[in-house]
């Protein structure tokens, strides 16, 4: 009797589809083609949140580049692995008998796997000037950018415990925050409360409560804002830069559509090796339930899913090549 020939188990479509193209998704997408993958990846702007970072100095091996810079070079290194890359929109993911399929715009795709790596969107303050200083010193991640704003003063805006963290990290960097909340007070836990005192006490954070932003000025970079309500007999507040943390939104939709579990605060639930509820489908990045929340954790995660995708697409073959 004739050996069954493994190719005869290779899937009719893709190897893997991944959907985003930031740090998560284009490097489970070059994972997944280091092993000889059929992938291809879909996103809306390759490098994601990564263009809106003005500069990264804790991803190993580049002392200082900016989002764009580590942008181009990760979608380089993914193409130079022969993966397929494509700028649309993926309106529809459905589990099928042979994986997945997808419809992108007028597309539609066919895959054994995906990695889902959708990231999560800020919550915007929505004001003049935001849009146009975004990376020009308008920043949604005092980890990622406060040490670009060292010896400066800025503004802070949110209230909640996790905006009064993100102020007592960028104190270490920036002269001056100055802590914009709207709500009539603060009620950070007492770690972070005893942070904050501390370092209101040395004149490094000042808190202004019952107040927001009206705009945000500046030519080709942040200069200053325009509060809501006057502060000290003052409009507004000459700052360098405006950290704004009020809240993030996972992309999380087409995980639900395909009733993968999802927690609380709407991102997908993936174990160690990033996999979903949903058998064949992967997570990687801001969109998990992963705590850090950074282009070089992305990354790994992303990694660990292109190999894990890897492993499941073999399983796949093998069983319907009649090997296992």
């Amino acid at each position: 009797m004739k050996a069954p020939d493994p190719r005869a188990g290779r899937h009719p479509g893709r190897d893997l589809i991944v959907i985003g193209a930031g740090p998560a998704g284009l490097s489970a997408a070059i994972s997944g083609a280091r092993t000889g993958l059929k992938v291809l990846v879909i996103g809306e702007a390759f490098g994601g949140t990564l263009n809106l970072t003005d500069r990264i100095e804790n991803y190993p091996g580049f002392a200082r580049v900016s989002g764009r810079d580590l942008s181009q070079k990760l979608e380089d290194h993914a193409r130079g692995y022969g993966v397929d890359l494509l700028i649309d929109r993926v309106d529809n993911l459905v589990p099928s008998e042979e994986g997945f399929r997808l419809a992108a715009g007028s597309k539609t795709f066919r895959s054994a796997s995906v990695v889902l790596a959708t990231g999560a969107r800020p919550k915007k303050l929505g004001v003049p000037g935001e849009e146009r200083l975004s990376g020009k010193g308008v920043s949604y991640c005092a980890l990622c950018d406060a040490p670009s704003f060292r010896g400066k003063k800025i503004v802070l805006a949110g209230g909640g415990e996790s905006a009064v963290k993100e102020a007592v990290y960028a104190a270490e960097h920036a002269e001056k925050i100055f802590l914009i909340n709207d709500e009539k007070s603060l009620r950070p836990a007492g770690g972070v409360r005893l942070q904050l005192e501390k370092l209101a006490a040395a004149g490094r954070v000042e808190v202004i409560n019952g107040n927001g932003i009206r705009e945000i000025e500046g030519k080709n970079k942040v200069a200053g804002v325009v509060l809501k309500k006057p502060h000290r007999g003052k409009n507004g507040l000459e700052v360098a830069g405006v950290l704004i943390y009020i809240g993030v939104v996972p992309n999380s939709g087409l995980a639900r559509g395909i009733r993968a579990e999802i927690s609380d605060r709407g991102e997908i639930m993936v174990n160690r090796r990033c996999e979903t509820s949903v058998p064949g489908c992967y997570a990687a990045g801001d969109v998990t339930d992963g705590g850090w929340k950074q282009a070089i954790a992305a990354a790994y995660q992303g990694t660990v899913a292109g190999w894990e995708a890897f492993n499941y697409c073999r399983r796949a073959e093998r069983t319907r090549a009649g090997l296992e």
